[in-house]
């Protein structure tokens, strides 16, 4: 068995909306630990959505969190010397982190001059169901339901 796991920290919330999602999506942002960078990247780039979509960027970045979030992951698992992708749903915490993950990754693979601009696009198209990060979602639901076949051997 393990050792203990350790404590959650408790995130503190963000100062414009306080609210401690923002806080987690800025954290995933930040690189080098300049975290006053990435407040201001995420800020400018909801200032950008409210612009380009004129509705509230903070609730636009909320639904494309929602859009981009899975519910089922593909976890492999050794039987018989044979490795099986084995569908599993997929913890609450971690639903956040992975759709958090995805937007800033896809965000930073996105074509635009700077990061505010790539993270407002790619918040508009997941917003609609579409770009990298909506994608990834809809590919790992697919996944899930191509090997739904062994999920009764359970992770």
């Amino acid at each position: 068995m393990r050792k203990a796991q350790p404590k959650k920290i408790p995130l503190a919330p963000d100062p414009r909306f306080n609210d401690v999602q923002v806080t987690r999506f800025v954290n995933n942002i930040m690189l080098d630990g300049k975290k006053s960078t990435a407040l201001t990247i995420f800020y400018d780039a909801l200032e950008k959505v409210s612009k380009f979509t004129s509705e509230d960027g903070y609730e636009m970045w909320k639904k494309a969190v929602v859009n981009v979030t899975p519910a089922v992951e593909v976890r492999s698992r050794r039987i018989g010397g044979a490795t099986f992708q084995i569908p599993a749903e997929v913890r609450a915490d971690r639903k956040i982190s992975l759709s958090m993950k995805w937007l800033v990754r896809f965000s930073r693979e996105r074509n635009g001059k700077t990061m505010a601009d790539k993270l407002a696009n790619e918040i508009i198209a997941a917003t609609k169901g579409e770009g990298g990060a909506f994608k990834k979602k809809e590919d790992t639901h697919r996944m899930a339901e191509a090997n739904k076949a062994f999920s009764h051997f359970k992770v």
